[in-house]
């Protein structure tokens, strides 16, 4: 009677085993809610640079100013950035034996910024320089010598790790004869721009009033009318020299418009 108690269950394990997974019963699983992904806030710009007679130039500059965005052309002229930051910036563009080029771009979110440069040939020539004691660039060696001559208002460096101030902007406050007033905008919302005073009190219109004075950036003459919103970070620059009128500015920014003063902005070395 025992044995047979013992076959018995034997028998329905067995069963139970052989059982084909077709009969056995699974739960069905139930997908969650599907998260749709985040939209994306990037914009693409895709661009060609060329000199006066179309033809491509390569290996040159391209950089975002207030960002770490930095390529150079490849052999067709070409480049592309991914995934930039929806916003405004200022574009720059360098190379050796030709003249920079800058714009103001904007750049949407999930869309590509379609540019095309025109680069003049420039003739460079750099004077003799003997550098003693530290390694300096060329360029803030000419600053301290403008600045020894005693034309215009100049920031050094030591000057803005001092201040610590978070805007370059307010560094020209500072100075003298410069006024920093709002310039209205399509968009409503106005941008603020520097203005001499000793030329003219205003900068709307075309007249003897507007007096937008010229910013140059590193030797690259900006957009009329240049926000200050898009200079370099404090951190970034090296020196700010700013005249307030055509007579005071150095003779070898005399291509540029000076006609109301100009503010240098040199960014450092890196």
């Amino acid at each position: 009677m025992k044995r047979t108690l013992v076959l018995g269950l034997a028998g329905l394990v067995l069963a139970a085993v052989a059982r084909p997974a077709a009969a056995q019963r699974i739960d069905p699983v139930r997908p969650g809610p599907v998260t749709p992904p985040p939209p994306r806030t990037t914009g693409v710009i895709d661009g060609a640079v060329t000199d006066s007679l179309l033809r491509p130039i390569g290996f040159a500059e391209i950089t975002i100013l207030r960002t770490d965005i930095k390529l150079q052309t490849n052999s067709a002229g070409r480049f592309r950035f991914l995934d930039v930051p929806a916003g405004q910036y200022l574009l720059i563009v360098r190379r050796i034996g030709f003249r920079p080029v800058s714009a103001i771009i904007q750049v949407a979110m999930r869309d590509t910024l379609r540019l095309s440069f025109t680069m003049e040939t420039a003739v460079q020539s750099l004077e003799t320089v003997t550098v003693v004691e530290e390694r300096r660039s060329l360029r803030m060696i000419e600053f301290e010598k403008r600045q020894r001559e005693g034309f215009g208002f100049f920031i050094t460096n030591a000057q803005i790790e001092q201040r610590n101030l978070p805007v370059a902007a307010d560094y020209l406050r500072f100075a003298p004869g410069i006024t920093l007033a709002p310039s209205p905008q399509p968009s409503g919302n106005p941008e603020l721009v520097a203005i001499s005073k000793r030329e003219g009190g205003s900068i709307y219109g075309d007249g003897a009033g507007a007096c937008a004075m010229q910013v140059v950036i590193d030797g690259v003459p900006m957009p009329a009318r240049f926000p200050l919103e898009l200079l370099p970070t404090p951190k970034e620059i090296a020196g700010i020299e700013i005249y307030n009128g055509a007579a005071t500015v150095p003779p070898q920014f005399s291509g540029v418009d000076r006609r109301c003063g100009m503010i240098l902005v040199w960014t450092k070395d890196y």
